[in-house]
């Protein structure tokens, strides 16, 4: 299935570039003793028992790093530099533990702090990659897991975040969060600026995330965003 394996390669994968919810989370993974897993394939390929099943097996074998991107950085940066920021971060951790030497990344265009190719449905193709895309899932589905406890009504272990018929129709029911995506259309059409300034006041949300949000809110000087004004015009019949 795989390429042939080189066991001097660091693979890097991400999870999480779709949800509206929560963080995007980067692993980057090393095998020193060469150890060849059976079972390892790009997580999308494999049910969620045979990913937890895996995931233990590689993070007893292997060294590795994690690392995440908020969805505040997500707002600020974008989901493709918040997915860059990730990766770098994982690969900072993995950095702590052994040195750097092949990266070989998921994807196409990324730029990482780290000298690193990119390899298109690289999680289909190099082994390592294969294996982060595992630990970067696993470790986020948990995640998820456990901000469902939080948040009940979002059915966040079930959908992991991702924009679901349940999780949206809980966002038009219960509004959505400061650890939802605020930039991301199917939640920022759900905005309000006076939730906005709420969340701002009580420091749920940063400065820098709040103007950015009202820039995309496009925010009238009597606090209507786009949204709300197209919304208004369309009751009235107009354009």
């Amino acid at each position: 299935m795989f390429e042939t394996i080189d066991f001097s390669i660091i693979g890097v994968d991400e999870a999480g570039r779709g949800p509206l919810f929560g963080p995007v989370v980067a692993a980057a993974v090393y095998f020193p003793g060469g150890e060849l897993i059976e079972g390892v394939d790009d997580s999308k390929a494999l049910d969620e028992e045979r990913r937890e099943r895996l995931f233990e097996i590689i993070v007893n074998k292997a060294i590795y790093g994690i690392g995440t991107a908020t969805p505040e950085e997500v707002d600020i940066l974008n989901i493709f530099h918040a997915t860059e920021l990730a990766m770098n971060r994982a690969l900072d951790s993995l950095a702590e533990k052994v040195q750097i030497g092949t990266v070989l990344v998921d994807g196409k265009n990324l730029k990482l702090k780290y000298p690193a190719r990119c390899v298109v449905h690289g999680d289909s193709k190099i082994y390592q990659i294969a294996a982060a895309s595992i630990v970067a899932k696993v470790y986020r589905d948990r995640l998820m897991r456990q901000f469902h406890e939080k948040f009940p009504h979002y059915g966040l272990e079930r959908n992991k975040g991702y924009p679901t018929p349940e999780h949206l129709e809980a966002l038009k029911k219960c509004g959505p969060t400061p650890f939802h995506r605020l930039s991301f259309e199917p939640v920022l059409k759900l905005l309000t600026f006076e939730r906005l300034k709420i969340w701002v006041e009580s420091r749920e949300i940063s400065f820098d995330r709040y103007n950015k949000l009202v820039k995309l809110l496009e925010v009238d000087l009597f606090g209507n965003t786009k949204y709300a004004i197209k919304k208004r015009q369309k009751s009235r019949g107009g354009k």
